[in-house]
């Protein structure tokens, strides 16, 4: 019986732990919790970093995303040149955990409150162990977890740290997700900067463009240093790879195609690895300069 790339993909049969991870996804799109929850412990210094997979989802036309200003040929060429199929795609969500010693710090909260709760107990954090929550930016992917279905906080014991720039931004926007998310936890929230400091050791970055005040955080210890990037790049070929390429989802293309552009190229040069939010799980890899733009080198052992 022949099977479809488009077919494999959807089923979850392109993915090389598909075996021992029963990946969920449906027709309607909604991301799914995986049925058993996956993390993933890294050594960085004296921290302990820990990317949970919070959910995935399966999207269908990945050219209606990425790629916007190119052809449907380009698209398909390089597509086809890095294993991809051009039918489907599927993303990733995770946020990630990093114990300083004295303080752990959870970066975005996943889709919802369950999900992300489900995460944590799997890497052996309670929601109350976190005491600080982090937002790269205010998409609902990244607030969805900071409260249940009731209003309730989720993270009972957090402090709250974001961009002054992306808050501002949407508290002017009339948006249902930071009306229902954020706003309530704004008295609880210290707002930073370019330059701020979340904790010793985490230093926030300005990458603006996929949201008007979009963050990174370079986290530093025992002469080590790691970058959270975020959603700098949602994709570890279609938009990583090829920076210029617009992506639906940046809200402004052009600052967003600039931030690639610097903030990959300084990866790259420095040999820092990084985090990506939507990066295939783990989420951890390096950037590698290839022509005029990058290449995505997973992680494979060198942070265990």
């Amino acid at each position: 019986m022949k099977i479809s790339r488009r077919q494999a993909l959807l089923s979850g049969a392109t993915l090389p732990f598909a075996a021992t991870l029963p990946l969920q996804a449906s027709a309607d799109g909604h991301a799914r919790i995986p049925s058993r929850a996956v993390h993933s412990d890294f050594t960085l210094g004296d921290f302990r970093v820990t990317t949970l997979l919070a959910g995935n989802r399966v999207v269908e036309n990945p050219h209606g995303i990425f790629g916007l200003n190119v052809d449907d040929e380009t698209f398909a060429t390089v597509s086809e040149d890095a294993f991809l199929s051009t039918d489907a795609a599927r993303f990733f969500f995770t946020p990630t955990v990093v114990n300083t010693g004295s303080e752990v710090v959870l970066f975005d909260t996943g889709l919802n409150a369950g999900g992300i709760s489900t995460a944590l107990s799997a890497a052996g954090y309670s929601t109350d162990d976190i005491t600080q929550v982090v937002i790269t930016h205010m998409h609902g992917d990244h607030i969805g977890g900071l409260t249940d279905d009731s209003g309730a906080p989720t993270f009972a014991n957090a402090a709250y740290t974001t961009g002054q720039v992306e808050f501002d931004t949407w508290a002017g926007a009339e948006n249902d997700g930071f009306d229902a998310k954020v706003r309530p936890l704004a008295e609880k929230m210290t707002f930073i900067g370019d330059g701020g400091s979340v904790a010793s050791g985490i230093t926030s970055v300005a990458t603006f463009g996929h949201t008007p005040g979009h963050m990174g955080y370079m986290l530093e210890s025992g002469g080590q240093q790691l970058m959270l990037v975020a959603d700098a790049a949602n994709h570890y070929v279609w938009s990583l790879a090829h920076p210029d390429w617009e992506v639906r989802f940046d809200m402004d293309k052009t600052a967003a195609a600039q931030t690639r552009r610097s903030l990959f190229g300084m990866l790259a040069a420095d040999k820092v690895p990084f985090i990506g939010y939507h990066m295939p799980f783990p989420g951890l890899g390096y950037v590698a300069a290839k022509d005029d733009a990058f290449q995505y080198v997973p992680h494979s052992y060198q942070l265990l």
